[in-house]
């Protein structure tokens, strides 16, 4: 069994901290290309859902477009008042 020293224990802080610096400046570089591509993704899926949605309305708008019937309810019969 192995045990633990204080050059392996500096060298494994070193490692975490390298690491710790590296994550975080790749984030900084590839984070807002990131960030843009998921925002414009997410508008052309929204950009084509209202495009179906809108199809949908015009075509809901044709079906109910027929001509309503007019009720005949009887002949126009102009008159005077007598007095």
């Amino acid at each position: 069994m192995d045990t633990a020293s204080f050059s392996g224990l500096l060298k494994t802080l070193l490692y975490i901290l390298a690491f710790y610096y590296i994550f975080k400046f790749l984030a900084r570089l590839f984070l807002p290309v990131v960030a843009k591509k998921v925002v414009e993704k997410a508008t052309q899926q929204f950009q084509e859902q209202q495009q179906q949605y809108q199809q949908q309305q015009q075509a809901q708008a044709t079906k109910n477009e027929k001509p309503k019937e007019k009720k005949i309810v009887g002949e126009y019969i102009d008159f005077e008042e007598i007095k």
